[in-house]
């Protein structure tokens, strides 16, 4: 099923990406795009990961850097029944965690300095049980790629927009409809916000429940919950939009408004909470 919903994904992140080169250079350009999307996407597989670590500018640490760290993550994913994943740490004051990497054998788990700080053992506990959750359910490779690829969509939306105002002087059939470019600088970004809107939120709930079963209890990753989400709404975390959906709760709750509160890819704490304080 995972397999299915990375191929669908990839399969529509890339008609974007043609759409934007219809825009921009007609049936030429949209083949141009199709090739360069292609090519992202082998690239993404392999390298997607140390993409995010970079956008969040995590750095990787070993036992001897953070041991208390390391040791917790290794400890979990035993239980997990999973190979040891690479683990890092983001300058971040606001506390939060995200998994990513294409496969559980090439898997990273990350936290933010905040989130070493200011939660006890049991909540980190189970913050890091959920960022397992999602390597032992195989859905970092769709939420890395979706991430990285929405990102990519909305940079071509700009080009699109820069080809509209600069790109006079040739017909339509070699430079694409002005109407079609409109349309996908508009739509595109948007459609793209909308496919991660629409992964995330069960995806979350699941890891929520497989964490709960990895960590033994789920009262620790509730009062997590309860504390990263409001720690959110008042530090600030600076970092890109299309890599937000990967945090364990919405990093950029503080920046308040706009189309990230508007489509908000992570369920409601709230919902989170109930459901956890369901499973006992």
């Amino acid at each position: 099923m995972n397999n299915l919903k990375v191929f669908l994904l990839m399969a529509g992140l890339t008609a974007l990406v043609g759409a934007a080169g219809g825009a921009l250079g007609g049936q030429s350009g949209m083949m141009i795009a199709l090739l360069f999307a292609a090519g992202m996407n082998v690239f993404m597989y392999w390298n997607s990961a140390s993409m995010v670590l970079r956008s969040y500018r995590a750095q990787v640490v070993d036992r001897s850097q953070a041991p208390e760290l390391y040791e917790m993550v290794d400890r979990l994913r035993q239980r997990a029944g999973l190979p040891m994943p690479t683990v890092a740490i983001a300058p971040h004051d606001q506390p939060n965690a995200f998994a990513t990497g294409r496969s559980p054998e090439h898997a990273v788990v990350c936290v933010t300095s905040g989130l070493v700080k200011l939660m006890d053992r049991e909540e980190l506990e189970g913050v890091i049980a959920h960022e397992l959750a999602h390597i032992k359910n195989r859905d970092m490779l769709l939420q890395t790629i979706t991430a990285t690829m929405a990102g990519a969509i909305s940079s071509l939306a700009q080009i699109a927009q820069w080809g509209m105002l600069f790109g006079g002087g040739r017909d339509d059939e070699e430079r694409g409809s002005p109407a079609a470019a409109l349309v996908m600088i508009i739509v595109a970004p948007i459609a793209a916000m909308l496919i991660q809107f629409a992964i995330s939120r069960q995806r979350e709930f699941k890891a929520d429940a497989v964490g709960a079963e990895i960590h033994g209890r789920a009262g620790g990753l509730a009062r997590a919950l309860r504390k990263l989400d409001a720690y959110a709404q008042r530090i600030p975390m600076d970092v890109a939009p299309a890599v937000a959906p990967l945090a364990q709760v919405n990093p950029l709750a503080a920046h308040g408004g706009g189309l990230s509160s508007l489509f908000s890819t992570h369920p409601s704490t709230e919902e989170r909470v109930a459901r956890l304080t369901a499973l006992g």
